[in-house]
């Protein structure tokens, strides 16, 4: 009987002498050959791939040597008035002109870069420090803990940000200048970078979350599980160092969100107190002389949208680099 043509039978017999060794050559162009790579070299790979975010990460650094490195370089302090400079263009001694006191606007400028990152960071950190811990423990334990921690969430997510804030800012400011009566940041900034703390951890809270409720399906989770390993050692050592790009980006993305607010809270007065200076208040006390001193205003707003362009497009940068659905 035959089927589509074959025959009945197929008698195919090979020896070991007609078995020939494939060529070296041959096998490589049926093999794709690619190196091993690890998480992280991956990661550096794809976000080096990355040109704008390469190019913002260099801008970084440069804001930090520019507010670090330079007034160590100035001749004047940020609080130094020269009587005859008020109010001076930009010249070939005062680059960014001066202000109504006779202070250097450029030496000024870069003392409230460096605030304004410095809260911007501090600010990112205690989100960091909260939201993790809080939702790594809610994501793990789940159930009716898990319930009770995500209304509790809900609660300051509904509350308006800028209205707690300014109401935090204004009720913590004379307990810390009891607290921190020679701070040089004031406590002005350190209630600002306080205040964004307690609102805006629920995002960092909900993300790490998500990831947590994830990745203690996986099977090193449930063995740790069985072998005993207590709670906080599997969210210490297991979940959180997992869910360590979603915790990088969403740090990067709070920092330039509390520098905007800082430069909102020091256009309605509560800002960084005199004489020291942030960028959102270098932005504020220029606004009396806008029409005749426009350079006080320029060079502060240029530097805010710099850095918060900057900080968004490398965190977006960085984002897609730690993705591991995205590696090819």
């Amino acid at each position: 009987m035959e089927h589509f043509g074959l025959p009945k039978t197929i008698s195919a017999v090979i020896s070991l002498e007609d078995a020939q060794p494939v060529p070296y050559e041959e096998r490589q162009r049926e093999v794709q050959m690619r190196e091993s790579v690890t998480y992280l070299k991956d990661a550096y790979r794809r976000f080096k791939a990355n040109k704008v975010a390469m190019f913002c990460f260099f801008v970084i650094i440069a804001l930090v040597l520019f507010a670090w490195a330079g007034p160590l370089l100035s001749p004047y302090s940020y609080d130094q008035q020269t009587r005859g400079h008020e109010r001076m263009a930009p010249n070939a001694e005062h680059w960014f002109g001066t202000d109504s006191l006779g202070r250097d606007m450029l030496v000024r400028t870069m003392v409230g870069t460096r605030v304004s990152l410095l809260i911007g960071l501090f600010s990112a950190l205690i989100v960091l420090g909260i939201g993790a811990i809080y939702g790594a423990v809610s994501g793990f334990i789940g159930g009716k803990v898990d319930n009770i921690m995500q209304r509790i969430a809900e609660v300051f997510y509904s509350l308006p940000p800028i209205l707690v804030i300014i109401l935090l800012q204004v009720t913590v400011k004379p307990y810390l200048s009891k607290v921190f009566p020679n701070s040089r940041m004031g406590a002005s900034a350190i209630s600002i970078f306080v205040a964004v703390a307690l609102i805006y951890w629920v995002n960092m809270a909900r993300l790490v979350r998500g990831q947590v409720l994830q990745l203690k399906e996986n099977e090193y989770v449930l063995a740790a599980v069985a072998m005993g390993a207590s709670k906080t050692s599997i969210i210490r050592r297991h979940l959180l160092p997992n869910a360590i790009g979603t915790i990088i980006v969403t740090t990067l993305f709070q920092i330039p969100v509390a520098i905007f607010l800082e430069a909102f809270l020091s256009f309605v007065g509560l800002g960084v107190a005199a004489p020291m200076a942030s960028l959102g208040s270098l932005a504020s006390d220029s606004l009396n002389g806008l029409q005749s001193y426009p350079y006080l205003l320029f060079y502060p707003a240029l530097l805010i949208s710099i850095t918060i362009l900057a900080f968004n497009q490398f965190g977006d940068g960085l984002r897609d680099a730690l993705d591991p659905r995205l590696r090819k």
